[in-house]
């Protein structure tokens, strides 16, 4: 990663690592859905001891997750794990550290600094205000102290990352970063929010981001099912240029007062009938002839939708008139066909 590669997608599973079976399903699921590398979260033995396991059954790099015992990294580590991510607000011995650098070293195991604006103030100092930009440079101070001391230890297979859950916040951290630092960096919005929420902060924040250049892995941390994250994250690569599509790329209008049929359910069970097809194809949902014979231009395959027939469109012409009750059916057909 870095260096002029693509940027890659990173998932997190919500298991418990030590369920095993639970955990395989979720990264294979990950990785299905386009993820190039899934983190999984390691707080307790159980959980490393199960990463052996695990590693045998899934396809993708796997990252352990180390916050507050660093002996959780080293048994990640020996388990065969590709990657850390370590929190330098949770994880303050150096002399310990030290120890999971050696190691990780031996290993050939890369490492992410991972600072979130959330756990980089020491709990004692939880009560005292402060504003965002002094937070912007503590989270900076820390980055750049813990990257120094690496760097003391020879370890260089670094990946870096300041989250926070504001946008704003969020930009300007990485800025710095970028200008500051010759690392990849990692991109998110820590605890972004749900589905809706959550993939509008993370594409405005990465989106901007990205479009500056940016960022050379991305997540985006949305409550609920993790497979969602993933389709969130490969959008805002497909949206800039940054990623081909694998799956189709579905428009439909927002509809106004011409359309005279229920779009919004049309374009639901459109939607649920692509899922399953594995081609970067364009398909349009609309619901009059104001817009619709203009998009279908711009798609391979297009329906147009009125209350008692519609269109469909391949290539911007037009292939048949069908019965409003066979719509759907007529255009998964075309889209399969083309």
């Amino acid at each position: 990663m870095g260096g002029g590669n693509p940027v890659v997608v990173q998932g997190m599973t919500n298991t418990f690592t030590h369920d095993v079976d639970a955990t395989v399903r979720q990264v294979n699921a990950l990785a299905e859905a386009g993820a190039k590398i899934v983190r999984v979260a390691v707080p307790a033995r159980k959980d490393t001891a199960a990463l052996p396991e695990i590693l045998g059954q899934v396809g993708v790099p796997i990252v352990a997750d180390v916050h507050f015992h660093y002996e959780r990294a080293l048994e990640s580590i020996k388990a065969g794990v590709h990657k850390l991510r370590i929190n330098p607000g949770n994880l303050r011995d150096k002399k310990a550290l030290a120890e999971v650098i050696a190691a990780a070293k031996g290993a050939g195991v890369a490492m992410r600094i991972g600072i979130n604006a959330g756990s980089i103030r020491p709990v004692d100092e939880l009560d005292e205000r402060i504003s965002p930009k002094q937070l912007v440079e503590l989270m900076l101070t820390e980055l750049a102290e813990y990257v120094a001391f690496f760097e003391s230890q020879r370890f260089e297979a670094l990946v870096l990352s300041a989250k926070s859950s504001d946008v704003l916040q969020t930009i300007e951290l990485y800025e710095a970063m970028a200008r500051r630092f010759d690392y990849p960096l990692h991109l998110g919005v820590t605890h972004a929010g749900t589905v809706l929420t959550g993939s509008i902060r993370s594409g405005v924040a990465l989106g901007v981001l990205l479009y500056k250049g940016i960022g050379d892995t991305i997540r985006v941390s949305l409550s609920g099912d993790p497979v969602r994250e993933i389709h969130v994250a490969n959008e805002i690569l497909a949206d800039l240029g940054l990623a081909k599509r694998e799956r189709p790329e579905l428009i439909a209008c927002s509809t106004c007062g011409r359309c005279n049929v229920d779009l919004v359910k049309i374009a639901d069970r459109v939607e649920k009938r692509l899922a399953g097809i594995k081609k970067p194809i364009r398909v349009a949902v609309m619901g009059c002839i104001v817009n619709g014979p203009g998009e279908a231009a711009d798609a391979d395959v297009a329906l147009i939708a009125g209350r008692e027939h519609g269109f469909i469109y391949r290539s911007g012409q037009c292939v048949a008139k069908v019965p409003a009750e066979n719509l759907v059916s007529e255009l998964i057909r075309q889209v399969k066909e083309f």
